[in-house]
């Protein structure tokens, strides 16, 4: 498991760097509960271009120890993804990496994620760096480039301004003892102040199919595009609380409904 964690540790430190209220977040639950924060899963973003699909980023967490659980299909928002647990400790963070179906659009959106890829430095690509690096085809991107994509797909759009990083990192509400259920825990984000993605809900799932989760918005920061500042979200935190099967199993898996509507807490939105 170390070999993982070092992997986590590097990913929580970007995250956090590229949006700061995620640690506010993390204190805030960590003081309440007086006991350190399980996570739950962590996502991932890429496109189905052969050098860096799904397969491509799984690779570095199948090395440090993880493997296939579950796959899942989202038409509407044309996109593919897989989930993976470690195979030796049950409570190590899932990994969820979804891939965007590029045939599905235009030749435009095509053609700019085909230039992206072309772009990353092969050094990045055959190595662990991958799924740290980033946006490492343009520094500074088009904001033009970012509305257009945003026209055909949100996903897309987000995408081309942050690369591969972690795209959300998911609080346990299995394991809270004070804020032990979704109520609970999104009125106290409400409190605090945060704007929770009540798209389909604001608690999405049920007891009943032993998932339910919930997601801040993704925080709206100033980025440097090419043609000047702009405010754009970036990244967003989940919260899940997992239920136990008739047979006494915590489920593990993931509610593609569900998630489909989780995809959407880093829509561009007003603040």
């Amino acid at each position: 498991m170390k070999e993982a964690q070092r992997i986590f540790d590097k990913l929580w430190e970007d995250y956090t760097r590229q949006n700061p209220k995620a640690k506010q977040i993390h204190d805030l639950f960590k003081q309440k509960e007086g006991k350190p924060i399980v996570n739950d899963h962590i996502a991932f973003r890429t496109f189905d271009d052969e050098r860096v699909n799904i397969d491509v980023l799984a690779q570095w967490f199948i090395n440090a120890g993880y493997e296939f659980k579950g796959d899942y299909h989202f038409e509407k928002k044309h996109l593919y993804a897989k989930h993976f647990e470690h195979k030796s400790f049950p409570d190590a963070p899932r990994v969820f990496i979804s891939q965007l179906i590029t045939g599905d659009f235009s030749e435009y959106l095509q053609t700019k994620v085909t230039e992206a890829v072309d772009k990353i430095p092969r050094n990045i690509l055959t190595s662990e760096e991958l799924i740290y690096s980033g946006n490492s085809w343009e520094q500074e991107p088009s904001y033009e480039v970012y509305q257009k994509l945003r026209e055909e797909s949100e996903y897309a759009a987000w995408l081309y301004l942050y690369g591969f990083r972690a795209n959300h990192f998911t609080v346990s509400v299995t394991h809270l003892e004070k804020l032990d259920t979704m109520e609970k825990v999104n009125q106290f984000l409400k409190d605090n102040g945060f704007k929770l993605n009540d798209s389909g809900g604001e608690i999405k799932g049920s007891p009943e199919e032993l998932l339910e989760q919930s997601s801040v918005k993704a925080a709206i920061q100033k980025r440097k595009f090419k043609e000047g500042e702009y405010e754009v979200p970036v990244t967003y935190y989940e919260f899940a609380k997992r239920y136990h099967d008739k047979d006494g199993n915590l489920y593990s898996g993931f509610i593609a409904q569900s998630a489909d509507k989780i995809f959407e807490s880093t829509d561009y939105y007003k603040k």
